[in-house]
Parts: structure tokens; sequence; C-alpha cells
């Protein structure tokens, strides 16, 4: 294992001085994005075929090229998986079984000029709500990252596989590379929770022996915001994302590598998440931060930020917000949308995408309007 860890840590030197940026992508996503996210939770558009079906209706009537389709959740994909029937004993989510969404999406959505971005939801979270990690974690107790009182790491309803374990990044990425593999999609999409782990993580006996091996035998830090603790294991989760582009790039050159991460450097004191570094490195072909905020000065706030100090203009081209349209009960109202927009574009970003598609479906006139807008852009340019 040491050895391993040893590989990791080189890998990671490697990067800061070579990086991904070497091989420019034959995939460069120059032309607007503008997309939604569709899930299968408080939406039932997922299954059926009719359900699909009204999507991508929709998704021409409002203009939009691209789909973010859910594919892993609470310890199940959404397509039917060789591997996750080998190691976990069922194939997809229970309630899809017999069906294949996903194909069926690229299916309808191809022959529109539509693109499929398979959203890898959970990634390193291995249940929700479920105290003992759920299916994942009841099969393999010792994935899980424990926090520094020796329980399952948990934040925010969710519980946790251990991200700096080389068993657990091989499994994850093995589904990412399944779905690159068996199907047509356009790109993958990492978000708030791949590559990531909440910063109070780290304490399990595999990364505490990690760490001490490089820190002359010294106890991690009893603080998880200690900076330096985690600069070390964002570190960890860097060169997992340096590999994962590597692999990426030598099996499907075009493809879109996607992510959505949370906003920085909340986002790497709370999950580990240095995301700025991910574009700068060019492991990422299109970023779209999680601008999710309920009122229009925060929004705009994050966004100058982002676009004057974490984001190089050379890369702004890759950056495509996202909006927090709906989640609950809450409903972004139709002007505060249209500021988000405006600001995107005064930023000189001609494109986003919208948590999620339900919403769309409750501001039609907005969406139509929006589609107006998008189209005349177009023919400006």
């Amino acid at each position: 294992m040491n050895n391993h860890y040893c590989w990791l840590m080189a890998l990671l030197l490697a990067t800061v001085f070579f990086g991904c940026s070497q091989k420019q992508p034959e995939h460069d996503t120059r032309t607007p994005r503008r997309g939604f996210w569709l899930t299968n939770v408080d939406s039932d558009a997922l299954f059926s075929r009719k359900g699909l079906e009204q999507v991508v209706t929709n998704c021409e009537t409002y203009g939009f090229n691209t789909i973010y389709i859910v594919t892993w959740n609470r310890g199940y994909t959404l397509y039917p998986s060789p591997i996750m029937e080998r190691e976990f004993g069922e194939a997809i989510d229970p309630k899809l079984r017999g069906r294949d969404p996903l194909q069926e999406l690229i299916d309808l959505a191809h022959p529109k000029g539509i693109e499929v971005i398979a959203w890898f939801e959970f990634g390193f979270a291995a249940s929700y709500n479920e105290t003992d990690g759920g299916r994942l974690l009841r099969a393999r107790p010792h994935w899980a990252a424990r926090d520094a009182a020796g329980n399952i790491a948990t934040k925010n309803g969710f519980q946790w596989m251990n991200a700096f374990d080389p068993e657990v990044q091989s499994f994850i990425k093995s589904l990412v590379l399944e779905v690159v593999e068996r199907y047509d999609v356009d790109g993958i999409q990492g978000d708030d929770r791949l590559p990531a782990l909440p910063s109070l993580a780290g304490y399990d006996s595999l990364t505490r022996a990690h760490y001490q091996s490089e820190h002359d035998g010294a106890w991690p830090p009893g603080n998880p915001k200690d900076t330096a603790w985690v600069e070390w294991r964002a570190g960890i989760l860097n060169a997992f994302m340096s590999d994962l582009c590597t692999t990426l790039d030598s099996v499907a050159p075009k493809l879109t590598r996607s992510f959505s991460p949370s906003i920085y450097p909340w986002s790497k004191f709370e999950y580990l998440q240095d995301w700025p570094t991910w574009v700068a490195n060019g492991w990422v072909d299109e970023i779209c931060p999680q601008i999710y905020r309920y009122d229009f000065p925060a929004y705009q706030s994050a966004l100058r930020a982002i676009v004057d100090e974490q984001v190089a203009p050379e890369q702004h081209h890759r950056l495509a917000p996202g909006i927090l349209l709906n989640v609950g009960d809450y409903l972004a109202s139709d002007t505060l949308l249209h500021k988000m927009v405006a600001a995107n574009r005064a930023a000189g970003i001609d494109g986003e995408v919208f948590f999620f598609y339900e919403g769309i479906m409750r501001r039609p006139d907005f969406f139509a309007a929006y589609a107006k807008n998008q189209l005349e852009l177009s023919e400006k340019k």
C-alpha cells in the first residue's frame, strides 16, 4: 500500500511541473453550454421512456443543447452495470430494472443534436441518511471514511467512502470508464462529491499511516481545518484527478471532462476540492461552479470572484456556472433568473447549467424568452 501511495505522490509532483495541460484536449468546449441536470429525485422523467421523450422535446423547445443525466446515486447505477452486478449484486437501481435510461436518452437526444453528459452525482458518497453507509459500506466496511472520533464520515446527511483509499478510487474510476467505454456519451461529470471528501474525514487507519509515513510518525492534526492538513489531503484528490484525466485522454480524447464543484475556497476547506488547480492544469474541459445563491448580489459576488481571481481569462470559455433554479419548495423567480443569466453574459460567459429539470416546467415564460435570446445571440455570432 505504501508503494501505491508513493506512486500517487510522485504523480502529483509530476503534474505540478507538467500536468495534463501539455496535451490539449481534442474536444474544446467553446460552444456555449446551455444545459440542465436531470435527476431521479423529485422528478419522474427518468422512470419511463415517455418521460425521457418529453425531456428531449422540452430541451429543444427551450433552447438547451445539453442534458446532464444522473448515472450514480445512493449506491446504485442508473444504467445496467456489469461492475455493480458483479461487486454488489444489482446491475441497476431496482426501480429501473429492465431498462437502460442512459441509452434511451442518448438514442432520443443525439438525433436532435443534443449532447448527453453522464453525471456521477454521488461520487465518493456512499449513502444518504443511512448511518451504516448503506449497501456499499455494509458490503465493504473497510471502504468507510472516518472522522476524528472514528465514526463513518457524515456531512449534510451523506455518508462517505474513503476517497484516499486506492481501492475506492479504483472502484469509482472503473464506473466512469465503464460508461465511457460502453456508451456514446459526450462527456462525464463529477460534482461536489467527485472528487471530494469532507474535510472532517481522513482519520481512518490507512490515511493516518500514510500521513505518518511522510511526517516522521506524527499524527494528523486534530483540527480538520488545519491549513497544511487540508492541503495534504486536497493534494491526494488532485492526484486522483490527474490520473483520471490521463486515462480519459487515452481512451476517449474527444470526451468532455466536466466538473461542477462547490464555490472556492469553501470547496477546499469543506470538501478538499481545490478546483482552480484542476482548471489551471488543464484537467477539465468544462467547469460549472455551483453558484447556488438565493439573491442576486450574492450570485454576482461569487461570479466576480471566479472570473477575476480563480479562473484565468484564457480559461473563461470553459465556464458554465451552475444556477439554482429549483430545490424542494424553492423556485427562483423570473426576475432573479434573468439577472443571473445577464450577469454571466456581462462577464463574457455565454452558457450556464440549471439545477434542475423540473424547475424549467415551472418557469415556462422565462425559458421561452431564454430560448429566443440564445437564438439571437447565436445568429449575431
